[in-house]
C-alpha cells in the first residue's frame, strides 16, 4: 500500500552555492574524444569491454548520435553489458542515456530492451516512438552512489528482437540540495515529465540549467511580463533555472486553469512532484488551490514574485493526470504555473555483500577470458545475475553456486575464490585452467567441487579434507602430482583423481 506525504512548501532560503560542473561525458562507439559546444566528449572503450562500435550511415542533428556501442543479442538473453563509470562515494547524481537507432542494426524499427543502474532496474527502452519521427529519445534518473562507482547496463529481455544498442550516457554530480526530500537509501527516481509552462523554443539545459537537466516545452508561448526577474532560484533546493520563470500557463480571468500533465498515461506507482510558481507582477500575490485528479495537492497557495514550489514525495498517481488550480474565494486574478517535474519513485534493488564483490572481481583478474556480462553488480537485478553465478534471497544478497563448466576459460583459479564463503557449489570443469588448486578450506559450506578436465598442476591442498560439508570432489583430467591427501580418503565423498595426473602412487581404495 502506497501512503502518500503531505506536500510541501518551500519558499527560497539561503543555500550554499552550488559546486561547479562535475559530469562524466560519454560518446559511445566513439573512438577519438570531441568538444562539443565547451563540452568534451569521452570515447567509451574505457568503461566498457564488451560490445561493437559501429558507425551510422545516417545523416544526424547531433555528433553523438554518428556513432553507437552494440552488443550483440544471440546467446545473450537476460544478459545485461555494463559501463563503469569512476564516482564519489554518497554522490548524487543525474544518470542520462541518450539512444538514436538509425537502421544500425537493419530492421525497420529500433529493439527494446532494459536498463540497469547499479543492481536496480531503471526502465525498459522503448525508442520507436521517437525513430519513426527522426529524433533521439533520452532517459534521465537520479541515483547515490554507494561505491567508487556507478555502473549503466543495458540488458535484453524478451522482447528485443535485434542487437540493443546506446548512443551516448552522462553522469552529472548534483548538489546536496536536490530532491533532498527522497530517501535514496530506499529509492532512485526515474524522469518522467519535466516541462517549462507556456514555453515553446528549444530544451532548456546547460549553461541555464547549472546541472544540464533538460526542460522541454510545454503548452502555448505565454511569456511573462517581469520575466522572472526577482525569483531567487539560487535559494531553492532544486535550483531550477532563472528561464523557466520567463513563461507561464495563466488564465486572463479569476477561473480554474485545467491541463493535463504529464502527457503520457503513467503506471500505477508513488511519484515526486515538483510544481515551481513565480508571479510576474509585483503588487498584491496570487492566491489558488492546487488539485491533482480532483485531490487537494496543496490549498491556499499564495504566490509571490519572489518564487515558490510545491513538492511531494510517494504521491500515488495511474493513469492520465489533471492538475487544476482554483483561484481562492474572492480572488481578482487568476492562477498560473511556471513549470513542473514528475519523477517516479524505484526501490531500489540493493547490492550483492562487498566482499563477494571484491572476491568475484579479483576471480574475475584471474581469468585472460572471463564472460563478457561480468561487469556491474554479480547478483542483481535478480533476473540480470552474472553468466554462471548463482546468488541467495533475502536482504542479504550471497553468491551461493559458481558453474562455469565448458566455458572456455583460460588463466588461474583465485585464491579469493576463498572469501566468497556461502558458496556450496563450484564448477569450473573442462576448461583451460592452470596453475595450482587454491586453498578452499575458508569455505565452510562447501558441498560440490569440480575443478575435472583443466590443466592444474602442483599438489592437492591437505586442507580439501577439512572442510566437512565435501560431497563431491572432482579432480581428473589435470596435470596434478605429489600424493592424494589421506583426509580425503572418508566415507561420503566422492573423490575421482583419474584419469589423468601424475600422483606418486595411486589414492587408497
Amino acid at each position: 500500500m502506497v501512503i502518500s506525504s503531505h506536500p510541501f512548501l518551500h519558499h527560497a532560503v539561503s543555500l550554499s552555492p552550488p559546486p561547479p560542473l562535475s559530469r562524466t561525458l560519454i560518446d559511445c562507439g566513439a573512438t577519438v574524444p570531441t568538444v562539443i559546444n565547451g563540452s568534451k566528449w569521452l570515447p567509451d572503450a574505457g568503461f566498457i569491454s564488451a560490445g561493437t562500435p559501429k558507425n551510422l550511415s545516417t545523416a544526424v542533428l547531433l555528433p553523438i548520435l554518428s556513432t553507437v556501442r552494440s552488443f550483440p543479442l544471440r546467446g545473450n538473453l537476460r544478459r545485461k553489458f555494463c559501463y563503469d563509470v569512476p564516482a564519489y562515494r554518497t554522490g548524487k547524481y543525474l544518470i542520462r542515456t541518450t539512444y538514436f537507432y538509425g537502421g544500425i542494426n537493419g530492421n525497420n524499427s529500433p529493439p527494446v530492451f532494459d536498463q540497469i543502474v547499479d543492481g536496480t532496474f531503471w526502465s525498459l527502452v522503448n525508442t520507436t516512438d521517437d525513430f519513426l519521427q527522426g529524433l533521439s529519445s533520452y532517459y534521465e534518473g537520479v541515483f547515490v552512489a554507494t561505491g567508487k562507482s556507478i555502473s549503466v547496463c543495458i540488458a535484453a529481455n524478451t522482447y528485443t528482437d535485434s542487437d540493443p544498442f546506446i548512443s551516448a550516457l552522462e553522469l552529472v554530480l548534483l548538489a546536496n540540495s536536490l530532491y533532498n526530500s527522497t530517501n535514496f537509501g530506499t529509492y532512485g527516481l526515474r524522469l518522467v515529465a519535466r516541462h517549462s509552462f507556456g514555453y515553446n523554443g528549444s530544451i532548456i539545459g546547460y549553461p541555464d540549467d547549472l546541472f544540464d537537466r533538460y526542460w522541454e516545452p510545454f503548452g502555448e508561448n505565454n511569456p511573462t511580463m517581469a520575466s522572472g526577474r526577482d525569483v531567487s532560484v539560487s535559494g531553492f533546493w532544486n535550483l531550477p533555472p532563472l528561464k523557466i520563470f520567463e513563461t507561464k500557463l495563466t488564465t486572463s480571468q479569476p477561473v480554474p486553469l485545467e491541463f493535463k500533465w504529464p502527457p503520457t498515461s503513467l503506471p500505477n506507482s508513488s511519484y515526486y512532484i515538483a510544481l515551481y510558481f513565480a508571479d510576474d507582477r509585483n503588487s498584491s500575490s496570487r492566491v489558488f488551490n492546487i488539485s491533482i485528479n480532483g485531490i487537494i495537492y496543496y490549498q491556499d497557495l499564495n504566490v509571490t514574485s519572489a518564487g515558490v514550489v510545491v513538492f511531494a514525495n510517494q504521491w500515488p498517481l495511474i493513469g492520465l493526470t489533471k492538475i487544476t488550480l482554483n483561484p481562492a474565494a474572492g480572488s481578482s486574478i487568476g492562477p498560473l504555473i511556471n513549470a513542473g517535474e514528475v519523477f517516479e519513485e524505484l526501490i531500489l534493488g540493493g547490492k550483492t555483500l562487498t566482499r563477494d564483490v571484491i572476491a568475484l572481481e579479483q576471480v574475475k583478474q584471474s581469468f585472460q577470458n572471463p564472460p563478457t556480462d561480468w561487469n556491474g553488480d554479480p547478483c542483481l537485478p535478480s533476473q540480470y545475475s552474472w553468466t554462471g553465478v548463482t546468488c541467495s534471497g533475502g536482504p542479504r544478497i550471497r553468491v551461493v553456486a559458481l558453474n562455469l563448466t565448458s566455458m572456455g576459460l583460460s588463466g588461474s583459479l583465485s585464491p579469493n575464490l576463498g572469501n566468497l564463503t556461502a558458496l556450496s557449489d563450484i564448477w569450473l570443469g573442462n576448461n583451460s585452467l592452470s596453475g595450482t588448486v587454491p586453498d578452499f578450506s575458508p569455505l565452510k559450506r562447501l558441498e560440490r567441487l569440480h575443478l575435472e578436465d583443466n590443466q592444474l598442476s602442483g599438489e592437492i591442498p591437505p586442507s580439501l579434507g577439512n572442510i566437512n560439508s565435501l560431497r563431491e570432489l572432482f579432480l581428473q583430467g589435470n596435470n596434478l602430482t605429489g600424493q592424494v591427501p589421506s583426509n580425503l580418503i572418508k566415507a561420503g565423498l566422492n573423490l575421482k583423481t583419474s584419469p589423468g595426473n601424475q600422483f606418486l602412487s595411486p589414492p587408497p581404495s
